[in-house]
């Protein structure tokens, strides 16, 4: 994600850290859309997003040593057997998005109709999305107001290699 910096009213961050610039919240969110990083209650809806599924074992978010948590049994024998169907992934849209024209729960599809997974949340040209990994590689669509959005998926550099197939 890049590096934080707290530092005095008026430092020179490009003189503390050469090559760095300085971004904006939007900059931010872009940055987190084109990592696949999930933050908050819009990406990770209380009740529905799994903690394997939100990818956070890959960020060190779950402990596999530790018990005593809210849905540790389902997460550690998920994670021990190795059978993650679903991940939240970056997704690239051809041309910036209208606004806020896509709700967070539409449906995205298969260019042959099959449901791949739900948008959660994008800004410009990129968002995040949960969909079933079989169908990644695949050209993807919404539907929305008449119109259909082609989508693709992308696969963040930051995962561990055998989560990538």
């Amino acid at each position: 994600m890049g590096w934080r910096l707290i530092a005095k009213k008026g430092a020179n961050v490009s003189e503390i850290i050469p090559g760095s610039q300085v971004g904006d919240i939007q900059d931010y969110r872009r940055h987190r859309y084109k990592q696949g990083i999930p933050e908050g209650v819009e990406d990770l809806p209380p009740g529905v997003a799994l903690p394997l599924e939100s990818n956070l074992a890959f960020m060190n978010g779950i402990s596999f040593t530790k018990g005593c948590y809210i849905g540790q049994e389902l997460t550690a024998r998920t994670h021990h057997m190795g059978v993650i169907r679903k991940r939240l992934l970056p997704v690239s849209f051809p041309e910036p998005l209208p606004g806020s024209s896509i709700p967070a729960g539409t449906e995205i599809l298969t260019e042959s109709g099959k449901r791949a997974g739900k948008f959660r949340a994008g800004q410009g040209e990129l968002g995040i999305a949960l969909l079933r990994l079989a169908h990644t590689k695949e050209p993807l669509c919404m539907h929305l107001a008449g119109d259909t959005v082609r989508l693709r998926a992308s696969t963040p550099q930051w995962w561990p290699k055998a989560a990538a197939k």
